[in-house]
């Protein structure tokens, strides 16, 4: 073999060096990189220590061209520092990666603007599919993912009429269910804490509404809402704001996500509230901490990594060429029944 030439110490691999260290060539490096399955294990191995020693990065603009396959899964959520979409993401990547795709993954900030502009980012890249969150998207955005002609999975909520595929639960349904059990426990002066307000959480607020005025047990006066993003923080001056503007006359308190429910908690036990004799406290979320706070705190559970592995399982089937049976998925929840709601009704 001859001798390599060397470049610049900072010069970028390339293709060709891979393959003169390996001493194969160029066409079948690209082969043990594109398609692994089709050349020995030997050969590949081989090939493999030659680009780990240069550290050689492929060019997979180049390769999804001759290949017509980005082997992307373009993923739109609304937040990286929300934690309920920590587990939707792990059942997409576990998906995702067992079959051989990538996860190319964007943050929209609970922005309808800021997600049309992630998606069109996202479609620049040539994913093969996506998967976004919810059905607010812009017209615009709408019409992207339409003329895009790539299978798309909106997650996170039941929609009557999704652009292509749909995996969720209804929100509304879960909040209606939530005021039922708190009135089964023996609560009347029912109220609501709920912060971002975006459109789930909104459907929860209206759930629990309708299950309230069924019984004419509604009051507005009871309910807080900010735009603020949620936070244990926000869920204690919260719920001590509620206590304050009401005199005390709520004896039970339904918040919009665990993160409130917790800090609301914690406040109520510095005010000398007992939980749940003087006043029932639930959440939405079901993290793993309303499980071992005491009391332990009632709450819904939503099964989000589930989610994550049915959408990307519906996106992994059609791209298989697989028929899809069921274009809409209600993933379900369950109201979770702890010490924070357990009062003998009256």
């Amino acid at each position: 073999m001859r001798p390599r030439k060397r470049g610049p110490a900072n010069k970028k691999a390339t293709l060709v060096d891979v393959a003169e260290r390996a001493n194969v060539s160029a066409i079948t490096v690209s082969r043990v990189i594109n398609q692994p399955d089709k050349v020995s294990e030997e050969l590949r191995l081989r090939v493999q220590q030659a680009i780990d020693a240069l550290g050689y990065i492929p060019n997979q603009s180049a390769s999804s061209l001759a290949s017509a396959r980005s082997g992307v899964i373009g993923v739109s959520i609304p937040s990286l520092s929300n934690v309920v979409f920590n587990d939707v993401l792990s059942g997409i990547y576990d998906v995702a990666g067992a079959s051989g795709y990538k996860v190319l993954l964007v943050d929209t900030h609970y922005s309808p603007l800021e997600e049309e502009r992630m998606v069109r980012t996202l479609l620049s890249q040539s994913p093969e599919a996506m998967i976004i969150t919810g059905g607010e998207q812009t017209d615009a955005c709408q019409r992207m993912l339409k003329n895009a002609r790539v299978p798309v999975v909106q997650m996170m909520e039941l929609l009557s009429e999704p652009l292509d595929m749909n995996v969720g639960f209804s929100h509304h349904q879960a909040g209606y269910a939530m005021a039922e059990q708190i009135i089964a426990a023996g609560y009347q002066r029912v109220g609501f804490v709920g912060a971002r307000m975006d459109k789930r959480v909104q459907q929860r607020l209206a759930g629990f509404r309708q299950a309230l005025e069924e019984r004419n047990l509604f009051d507005t006066a009871l309910v807080a809402t900010t735009p603020k993003p949620s936070s244990i923080g926000l869920g204690g001056e919260m719920f001590r704001s509620l206590m304050a503007s009401t005199q005390g006359a709520v004896d039970a308190v339904f918040c919009c996500n665990d993160d409130l429910a917790l800090g609301a908690l914690f406040e109520s036990q510095r005010m000398n509230i007992k939980v749940p004799e003087e006043l029932g406290l639930c959440g939405f979320n079901d993290f793993e901490a309303s499980t071992f706070v005491n009391p332990s705190l009632t709450s819904v559970y939503t099964p989000r990594y589930d989610m994550g592995v049915q959408a990307a399982t519906m996106i992994v089937n059609v791209l298989k060429g697989e028929p899809q049976s069921e274009k809409i998925v209600d993933i379900g929840f369950e109201v979770r029944l702890r010490q924070s709601t357990r009062r003998t009704a009256n």
